[in-house]
């Protein structure tokens, strides 16, 4: 089979996935999430009909910052799988590593298709990444650490000042069960309240901002980009404390919300296109990071579907924090996260601190 055929074949699965997503968030909604596409690997051959020294990665992210740091990558990847099926002519270049792309709208959606080895790669909540590798019985590894903080106390009004000053109110949040509810409770507790002493509602994204906007001095945690889209919508809703800021006050270690995880069996099978895919996820962080590309990198954002327009993210991507922090680096980030969350609550890392096999590039 020749080059376009099976980029064809490649191409066609990517739309099919990409556009399972849009059905997929529906299911969201309805609290029924189906798994991610499954799609079939095609070899890739190089033009003297040997295979090519080339990888396809599986690669699912949740709509937010974990993957903001993608677009750029993920943009690279249509435009090279563009030019191949347009191509007239049989491709004498190189081929680097060729990408599907799944965007879901939680974590639900994500980890089942990993662990049954229907994903290759996601890009999941830090405490989920150890949770993960206890589940699985160390199947999967940490690639790179892909946000710091994201979460943010917005209020209307100007009364919050400190974490001291929510107790004895209520909080509209979202995330229980995950690193919001974790962090949380961490900084209050740290800050001399009891998380009991305030009353934490939970709940969805889209319901915070419905009691926000009915509420005449009502506080909420949010990430971004649901935080920038809230104040953006209502011009009575400000940034009252950042907990990264807060989380840096009383912690030597950084608060690390997101990261890629990759199944141990696919890093082993493709260890130079796993190598190759941290350099180039790398490069798109840099570039969806750089204040100088922030109009390009709103608009391929949006775009891509992971905010409804680029407004949202033109003033998201400043706060979302992306890093690419890999190796001893990222495991020393990781380690201290675990540690504060494991002496919290073991739970909300699987129970256990993940062994050193959990670190990719870390011997």
């Amino acid at each position: 089979m020749n080059w376009k055929k099976k980029l064809l074949a490649l191409g066609l699965s990517l739309a099919l996935t990409l556009s399972l997503t849009a059905c997929g968030q529906k299911a969201a909604e309805s609290e029924q999430p189906e798994e991610p596409a499954q799609t079939e690997e095609p070899a890739v051959e190089a033009p003297d009909g040997t295979e090519a020294d080339t990888a396809h990665f599986r690669i699912a992210a949740l709509k937010g910052p974990t993957a903001m740091g993608l677009v750029k990558l993920m943009k690279d990847n249509d435009e090279t799988i563009g030019a191949l099926l347009s191509s007239a002519k049989p491709y004498e270049g190189e081929v680097g590593n060729l990408y599907t792309f799944t965007l879901a709208g939680s974590a639900d959606e994500v980890t089942p298709a990993l662990i049954k080895g229907d994903l290759d790669m996601a890009c999941v909540p830090a405490n989920l990444a150890a949770v993960l590798y206890g589940k699985t019985g160390g199947a999967v590894e940490v690639l790179a650490v892909n946000t710091l903080g994201v979460l943010y106390i917005l209020e209307k009004g100007n009364s919050v000042q400190s974490m001291a000053d929510l107790e004895g109110r209520t909080v509209y949040a979202t995330g229980q069960g995950a690193n919001p509810e974790f962090v949380l409770n961490y900084l209050l507790t740290e800050n001399g309240v009891d998380p009991a002493n305030v009353d934490i509602q939970w709940m969805t994204a889209q319901e915070v901002t419905a009691k926000m906007a009915s509420s005449e001095d009502g506080v909420c945690l949010l990430p971004v980009p649901a935080a920038a889209a809230l104040m953006l919508q209502d011009a009575g809703v400000r940034q009252a404390l950042s907990l990264t800021e807060e989380w840096s006050k009383v912690s030597s270690g950084q608060l690390a919300m997101g990261c890629i995880v990759a199944r141990t069996d696919y890093i082993e099978e493709n260890p130079q296109g796993v190598e190759n895919f941290l350099s180039a996820y790398q490069d798109s962080i840099a570039y969806m990071s750089d204040p100088a590309n922030l109009e390009d990198a709103a608009q391929l954002v949006a775009q891509y579907g992971i905010t409804p327009n680029a407004a949202i993210a033109r003033s998201a991507i400043p706060q979302c924090n992306l890093v690419c922090l890999t190796g001893v680096e990222m495991k020393a980030v990781l380690e201290d996260y675990y540690q504060v969350l494991y002496d919290a609550d073991p739970a909300s890392i699987g129970g256990a601190l993940p062994y050193d096999s959990f670190y990719y590039g870390v011997s």
